[in-house]
């Protein structure tokens, strides 16, 4: 996943082999901001919809986006780019799943090259039909939330 320390951090990349591969999608002229570039909150919007895959699988049921721990906005995004998130769980709880989300763009005219243009850290908190929280069954940890 890093690159040499000569190529720079902004330098393309190949995204990480560590994560899952858990989305792709392309913004559309629609999804963009005033300045021409894709909106900040389309970008979270779909990393709040990739971070939920994972969860999903250990959850068996309901769930709620209960936190963003970390989001950072490293590269504009801009019409046409390929996104790719991948996912990784940091943390299991009693009710609740971490995971860390990493987005890369294949700019539009450059496929094949990487460049990592968001990241951010979601918490996910199984829920019953009334809402509140539950154990998340076959918790691996058994840690408490």
């Amino acid at each position: 996943m890093s690159t040499s320390s000569s190529s720079g951090p902004l330098a393309p990349r190949q995204p990480p082999s560590d994560k899952e591969l858990v989305l792709k999608v392309i913004p559309m002229p629609a999804d963009t901001n005033g300045n021409g570039d894709i909106f900040g909150g389309w970008v979270m919007a779909q990393v709040d919809l990739a971070g939920s895959v994972i969860p999903a699988r250990h959850v068996n049921g309901r769930m709620a986006t209960v936190a963003v721990n970390q989001f950072v906005f490293k590269q504009p995004v801009r019409v046409g780019d390929i996104l790719s998130f991948y996912a990784v769980v940091t943390r299991i709880g009693r009710t609740s799943i971490t995971v860390q989300v990493e987005v890369f763009a294949e700019r539009f005219g450059a496929q094949g090259q990487f460049v990592k243009v968001t990241e951010a850290s979601l918490t996910y908190v199984a829920i019953d039909d009334q809402g509140k929280p539950r154990p998340i069954r076959n918790n691996p940890t058994g840690q408490d939330t």
